[in-house]
């Protein structure tokens, strides 16, 4: 059972590193519309199967439930945001900085003990995220600083959503946990659906099946792998993610990455790899 949950954990990586690929097709969608397929299209998904199994209400804070919610709702308009205005390889390395914020939300929000190696690697990481940006334009005129700054953004709000979410879900099931953690973006994207103009139907297709993947599949993996893995070997492998979509980027978008994205990129992911293992070895 361990070989497939290994399987199972890898194959949700790979299938998340197409995120940028997908989003990027479907450029007559607007960002909050994009955004509604991705939470809406699960939500849909998962609500006759809950109120079918009487599952629908959870035990615990649902309010604290639901405020996490509506976080992961802001992450996910910049995270698409990001891959709309930028380089799928400058999105997603950006992107990966988070567990250098959930390090630094957990120290101070919650009073967690932090190591000196801990502070190490966080400073490797801001050195990397300054490597990153420094061959860039540093102006909102600018499409790859808006996409950029939008990745850190994600990063931050995912960082809020992880720590605030894990201490809600000890009595939650994987359908119940899904469920939630996109329904405030299920109902808070609504609106962006009203007004779109000039919307290709093949489009509004790989929307659904860009919901369907990311929200049910790739999710249903990783859980199902996490069930069976320790939480550091799950978490280590899903850095895959990062190298499937920028080998997809490449082959399928023709994107070239610059040196500086390389190097702070490898100096991003080698802190935030050894950070997250740190946060895990103390929780």
């Amino acid at each position: 059972m361990e070989k497939k949950a290994i399987y199972a954990v890898v194959l949700a990586a790979l299938i998340a590193g197409s995120n940028g690929i997908l989003i990027k097709a479907m450029p007559s969608l607007t960002t909050g519309a994009i955004g509604w397929f991705r939470a809406g299209v699960p939500v849909l998904f998962l609500l006759p199967v809950l109120l079918r199994t009487n599952q629908l209400r959870v035990k615990g804070n649902t309010k604290m439930l639901l405020f996490a919610s509506v976080i992961n709702a802001v992450r996910t308009y910049f995270f698409l945001m990001a891959f709309v205005y930028t380089s799928v390889g400058n999105a997603i390395v950006l992107f990966y900085v988070y567990p250098l914020f959930i390090t630094i939300i957990e120290t101070t929000v919650y009073k967690a003990p932090i190591s000196k190696k801990q502070i190490l690697y966080m400073l490797l990481a801001f050195a990397g995220i300054a490597f990153t940006y420094a061959d860039k334009e540093f102006s909102f005129e600018s499409r790859d600083f808006i996409g950029m700054l939008a990745a850190i953004l994600a990063a931050v709000g995912y960082a809020f959503f992880v720590s605030i979410f894990k201490r809600q879900t000890q009595d939650c099931n994987r359908n119940q946990l899904l469920f939630y953690q996109n329904l405030a973006g299920a109902v808070l994207f609504i609106p962006f659906l009203f007004g779109l103009k000039d919307v290709e139907l093949t489009h509004m297709g790989i929307g659904i099946f860009y919901g369907l993947l990311i929200g049910i599949v790739q999710f249903g993996l990783f859980f199902f792998g996490l069930k069976h893995l320790n939480a550091t070997t799950a978490a280590s492998l899903m850095y895959l993610e990062v190298l499937s979509a920028v080998i997809l980027s490449f082959f399928i978008l023709k994107e070239q990455l610059s040196w500086n994205t390389y190097i702070g990129g490898a100096l991003i992911l080698i802190s935030s790899f050894f950070i997250s293992r740190l946060n895990r070895k103390t929780s």
